[in-house]
């Protein structure tokens, strides 16, 4: 039995600008942190910011920018309010890029140690 090959896709110009203002959105390291908080399910706004020792105001303002790229999702229960993921499909991405790191890191201590 053959398998069908998928065809690759082949990128425009405005989808290369979309990918690029979500890597934008993930460059920001306070907001990696956010996302890793977020990791293991719903969290309420005081419990992140126990977490992560933000201010009120910083963590409104990154929340609402993961939330405005679709990264996370926000839920109001009366004067609370809540963040999940959107797509948790965002946290392989940043395992990929640790893995990544760890690996050249792992590659240049070895060429140190060689010298």
């Amino acid at each position: 039995m053959s398998r069908a090959v998928k065809p690759k896709r082949v990128p425009t110009r405005k989808l290369f600008d979309l990918v690029a203002g979500h890597f934008r959105v993930l460059g920001e390291p306070v907001r990696l942190e956010l996302l890793h908080e977020l990791s293991d399910g719903e969290r309420s706004a005081g419990s992140l910011l126990l977490g992560t020792g933000m201010s009120q105001a910083n963590l409104s303002k990154h929340m609402t920018v993961l939330c405005g790229a679709g990264f996370v999702r926000r839920r109001r229960d009366g004067a609370f309010v809540h963040y999940r993921l959107s797509d948790e499909r965002v946290l392989p991405l940043c395992e990929l890029m640790c893995d990544r790191i760890e690996a050249d890191v792992t590659s240049t201590h070895k060429l140190i140690a060689a010298r």
